[in-house]
């Protein structure tokens, strides 16, 4: 509230000074203009001009001087002096109408001494005794009895109004700018401050000027948002932590489970049923062990407590190293891999953890494993997108629904659940891979096959900026 009022009274007195300003400069600028042609072309002063131009030589004759022919020339005026006593023109310039006296009486002295001599419109200036006429075309000036204004200025005058136009645009352009720029300075820092808030940043805002109280608002709540992340951080560590505990307690009876299970299934002197039933407990516990080790990982990207340990990394190198070994692994060929990376692709080079990159990879092909019948190809892809690098492993094999690709990409965990077995699908090996990806400012695209499965994509920046 105190900071609107100050932007009120701020405000009312840039109104108040602009305008007393703006009529005071007006009248300067008036006073300026009227000044000038007064005085550049007022035909008084230059009556004045030549009758101190003009001088009597020795042989008892009046001569002008060249400064006094050059405003009858600039003026295309003519002048006479006339002398008081005998009202006889003593002397006259060149370029003197035919029409114009040589003789005056004393009432004739009067009429052009009022304005005009045969129309001409005059002005007078005294020469000691005598008295000197100006006479100017008749076109000159207004036909009034005191011709003070020159034609030039009438015709000029929308010049004139133009000039004074732009003096008042000119004027109230630069009043914007000094009134915007102390509001500019004090909103400045606060929409900044409100941005950094939105991104989670720490703010601190000077509480002066204008906006000092919305300042120190939302310096308060920056310190509120403070204490109340370095909370939460303790909280998302203390859940991570603890479900590291966990993961590590339930790891160590699962592997003693798993190693007598290896044992009883590989004893020959149990009954058959018994060793495949021996068999079936190991797998499954190998895949809690997997399980509980992606819930880990999981849980650690979330919470921003795993850490990435950047280095300069080629993805086609990486993701030819995942290819090979999961080709070793599989020595049946029951899931052919398939390099589509094109041969004269060089090395792609980011800063990026290459046991996380290929910890996503891994997720991605076993994914495609699980979910898929043997037989199925699964192709991989390292290619340049604009500005990014994409990783792309996708299959042929029973690909996802339309409304099961919008479920997948929807749900914030990927996790799609068959109905008829409750088998999971797309679960932690995806989340896994989405936050891996965000973790080196990338994202993850899901998408049908174009052989008729399901494509993955990952998406990373090639300056390690966030996409």
């Amino acid at each position: 509230m105190n900071s609107t009022i100050k932007l009120i009274r701020k405000f009312c007195s840039i109104l108040i000074i602009s305008i007393v300003l703006g009529i005071l400069l007006n009248l300067v600028f008036l006073i300026a203009v009227t000044w000038n042609q007064g005085k550049d072309s007022s035909g008084w002063q230059q009556a004045e001009e030549v009758a101190a131009a003009l001088s009597l030589s020795e042989g008892g004759s009046y001569v002008l001087s060249e400064e006094g022919e050059k405003v009858l020339e600039q003026t295309g005026a003519w002048g006479i002096l006339v002398e008081n006593d005998t009202g006889n023109v003593i002397w006259s310039s060149t370029g003197l109408p035919r029409e114009i006296p040589t003789h005056y009486t004393l009432g004739e002295i009067s009429w052009a001494v009022r304005g005009y001599i045969r129309d001409y419109p005059t002005t007078v200036s005294p020469k000691g005794d005598d008295l000197l006429f100006l006479g100017f075309p008749k076109d000159r000036y207004f036909k009034l009895m005191w011709p003070t204004f020159d034609y030039e200025l009438i015709r000029n005058i929308g010049y004139m109004i133009l000039e004074f136009l732009a003096f008042n645009l000119v004027f109230i352009i630069i009043v914007y700018a000094v009134a915007t720029s102390g509001i500019i300075r004090s909103v400045k820092p606060i929409v900044q401050g409100i941005e950094a808030l939105g991104e989670q940043k720490e703010v601190y805002i000077p509480e002066k000027g204008l906006m000092s109280q919305l300042a120190a608002s939302i310096n308060r709540v920056s310190e509120k948002l403070k204490t109340q992340n370095y909370a939460l951080r303790k909280k998302e560590t203390a859940r991570a932590n603890w479900i590291a505990g966990v993961s590590h307690d339930i790891r160590t009876p699962l592997s003693m489970v798993m190693g007598h299970a290896s044992t009883l299934e590989e004893d020959t002197g149990l009954p058959e049923e018994a060793r495949r039933k021996a068999g079936i407990i190991r797998r499954q516990s190998i895949r809690m062990k997997n399980l509980i080790n992606d819930l880990n990982l999981a849980s650690k990207l979330e919470y921003n407590v795993q850490p990435v340990k950047r280095q300069r990394t080629d993805l086609v190198a990486l993701a030819r190293t995942v290819a090979v070994d999961f080709l070793n692994l599989d020595n049946a060929g029951d899931y052919p891999i398939v390099w589509n990376t094109a041969e004269d692709t060089g090395p792609m080079m980011i800063d990026g953890d290459p046991d996380l990159l290929k910890r996503a990879m891994s997720n991605l092909i076993t994914n495609a494993q699980v979910h898929n019948p043997r037989g199925c190809t699964i192709g991989i892809e390292v290619k340049e997108e604009a500005e990014m690098f994409a990783l792309i492993v996708s299959d042929d094999g029973v690909g996802v629904t339309e409304e099961e690709l919008r479920s997948i990409r929807s749900a914030p965990h990927y996790m799609v659940c068959d109905s008829s077995t409750g088998e999971q699908r797309h679960g932690l090996g995806l989340l896994i891979v989405r936050q891996i990806a965000q973790a080196h400012g990338g994202k993850v695209v899901l998408d049908h096959s174009p052989h008729g499965g399901f494509l993955v994509k990952i998406l990373l920046p090639k300056d390690g900026e966030e996409i």
